[in-house]
């Protein structure tokens, strides 16, 4: 996107007034998007987003310029504006940059920009076709393909330029359903850092009749009593559980500030043995995964929580100066107008050895989280609040009625010491994860868990 001598010269006029590091970061990014509602294409959404930021650090200040002019011109003008706004002197700064090769481990086979709108809009329409048709009680069908070609940049002072190209494609299908005047939603939203080849292991079909199950099966269904009470949390997306009750409070950008529950416990035995958490963004194709993180720094698996211990924080480069600790390969953007800062990739909490028909039998009474949905969290205390898309209650050891409206309410440093039962059927589940660097795509996950004791949030 930008050569590198045009960068050499755009880093030093970043540097000029003192700055100790000098960064670039340059994208070009094609969002696509199909809508179905009804059966029928509802709109089809192009998006371009292109443009650079140039970041200068002085010890522990920081500060960035953003441009969608990324010619030479452009770029100067905006590497002199965060020249000047970090310091008043001047220096001379020469820098040589050599192209660094990380290699990609996610290949492509279909780019989607070479598949037909037509043949998007037939396999959502597959999808909803199945969902629609998957009982009377549904009323209402919507969904939507995406794909993302993310092209990014980065060259820094230190002499680092390179290059990355991210591709994702993603279902998502969402069915409303009416019983007794009673409505719930179900969906499904597998995704895959994947080209058009991902609907070659995702069946449209059983992306629909997902949505549409649940949706059915929640609005029959009674509500779910309050209390505390053991609770087994499903495989895949419930890992958003530890994601967010956990996860945000092991990156810098809490960690640095002393603004974690987690801070100065390295070494430290922070959940119960049986928990061993893990971010890795190497996993190929799977959605959350980078060959670099936005900074240039490659991508890495990172122990965080081994057999219950605190092994590691996920650490971006700025805010690894304030801890004195390398970068994680953790520092991630939205966009070239967000500042990078330590962020997730696939983070899941790793098999364990425990039998699911165990975990299950080992509850008298209590409730089954099949599927989480969203919530919130502070991660300085880590007390969170989360909903449960689908639950069942567990009598004497066994799955009974289906329940709607319970929600977890909790703090991330006592619900993972009440892990005390870790399955093996390990499923991650895709999401966007919003932070202070804006939205970006997470996977989490983890196998059957139970908690031996939670708020149930009901009636």
């Amino acid at each position: 996107m930008i050569s590198k001598e045009i960068c050499e010269r755009v880093l030093q006029k970043a540097a000029s007034t003192g700055a100790d590091y000098a960064e670039i970061f340059a994208e070009n990014t094609l969002n696509h998007t199909v809508n179905l509602v009804g059966g029928k294409v509802d709109s089809v959404h192009d998006a371009q987003i292109a443009g650079a930021a140039v970041r200068v650090f002085l010890g522990l200040r920081s500060v960035m310029a953003t441009t969608v002019d990324t010619t030479e011109a452009g770029l100067l003008r905006c590497a002199q504006r965060a020249a000047e706004a970090l310091a008043e002197g001047k220096a001379e700064v020469s820098v040589t940059l050599r192209e660094r090769l990380s290699g990609d481990i996610h290949p492509i086979l279909v780019a989607p920009t070479s598949v037909s709108n037509a043949d998007k809009a037939a396999l959502l329409k597959e999808a909803c076709a199945a969902a629609s048709g998957y009982d009377a009680a549904i009323v209402q069908v919507t969904g939507a393909l995406l794909d993302v070609d993310h092209r990014i940049l980065v060259a820094t002072s230190e002499g680092l330029w390179t290059q990355d190209r991210q591709i994702r494609t993603r279902m998502m299908v969402n069915a409303v359903a009416e019983v007794n005047g009673e409505t719930q939603t179900g969906g499904c939203r597998p995704g895959a850092r994947r080209g058009m080849e991902l609907f070659e292991t995702v069946d449209p079909r059983e992306v629909g009749l997902h949505a549409a199950r649940q949706a059915v099966t929640m609005a029959g269904a009674g509500y779910c009593p309050a209390g505390v009470m053991p609770v087994a949390i499903g495989n895949g997306f419930g890992g958003v559980i530890f994601h967010e009750a956990c996860g945000h409070s092991l990156e810098a950008s809490s960690v640095a500030y002393g603004n974690s529950q987690f801070c100065g416990k390295l070494g430290q035995k922070i959940a119960h043995e049986k928990v061993t958490a893990i971010d890795d963004g190497t996993i190929p194709n799977d959605w959350g995964s980078i060959n670099i993180d936005d900074e240039g720094t490659p991508a890495r698996r990172n122990v965080l929580i081994e057999n219950g211990v605190l092994k590691s924080y996920m650490i971006d480069k700025f805010n690894g100066r304030r801890m004195g600790m390398a970068p994680t390969g953790n520092a991630r953007r939205q966009s070239f107008s967000f500042v990078p800062t330590s962020r997730m990739t696939n983070t899941f909490i790793a098999p364990g050895n425990d039998k699911n028909e165990d975990i299950i039998s080992s509850i008298e009474y209590g409730l089954y989280a099949k599927e989480m949905g969203g919530g919130s969290v502070n991660p300085v205390t880590g007390e969170f609040n989360f909903a449960v898309n689908e639950g069942y209650l567990i009598r004497n050891g066994k799955v009974c009625e289906p329940v709607r409206g319970a929600s977890l309410v909790g703090k991330g440093s006592e619900v993972i010491q009440k892990i005390d039962m870790v399955g093996s059927d390990l499923l991650c589940g895709q999401g966007m994860c919003g932070s202070s660097s804006g939205s970006i795509p997470t996977n989490v996950g983890q196998p059957l868990i139970r908690v031996s004791s939670i708020t149930v949030g009901g009636r």
